[in-house]
């Protein structure tokens, strides 16, 4: 299991949240690339030592405040049927992370994550509202793809057209990545 995943309890929860806080507030107010461990520190109310003790560096702090910040907030949505639900999740999948704010989120989690594990944690988030929308149309008939199947159709274009060729990305592509996954019918 990966540390991201381990929500910690008591004093190390209230500095994770205190940190966390910190770090969003001044990077809205002073912006992200002028952050300094002491000023974080300081805001946060702890010393600079124990964020260097939690987190190594500036570098990996970021990027496990990005990791928590793109992890989804709410379950999707249920519109009736799979290509309804699935079209409404990829493009605001596709609206959050290509916004100047969702791709700084995906650089910083990357960027910090020496061993890929922040990486598989936001594939995760991804994978298991993928479930979430696959298993509900199965309760309901439908015949689905995998959840393996979506994130090669849908999830893996869209991060690589995010990351390295946003021109022209919009919400008529998620949709027709979409419909190829699951067929001109809708499976």
């Amino acid at each position: 299991m990966s540390r991201q995943m381990v929500r910690p309890g008591g004093r190390s929860a209230r500095v994770q949240a205190s940190v966390h806080a910190a770090v969003r507030e001044l990077a809205s107010e002073v912006g992200r690339d002028a952050l300094t461990v002491p000023m974080i520190a300081q805001r946060a109310g702890v010393t600079p030592s124990t964020i260097y003790r939690r987190w190594g560096d500036l570098q990996e702090l970021l990027s496990d405040v990005a990791v928590e910040r793109l992890r989804p907030e709410t379950a999707p949505g249920d519109h009736g049927a799979l290509p309804a639900d699935l079209t409404a999740w990829a493009e605001q999948f596709l609206d959050e992370m290509s916004s100047p704010t969702g791709r700084a989120y995906i650089r910083d989690a990357l960027l910090g994550d020496p061993d890929g594990s922040n990486a598989g944690q936001c594939s995760a988030y991804a994978a298991e509202q993928i479930d979430v929308i696959l298993t509900r149309a199965t309760e309901r008939g439908e015949k689905t793809p995998d959840v393996e199947t979506v994130i090669d159709g849908v999830v893996a274009p869209l991060m690589y057209r995010i990351l390295f060729r946003p021109d022209g990305l919009d919400a008529a592509y998620a949709r027709r990545l979409v419909t190829a996954v699951l067929g001109p019918t809708g499976r």
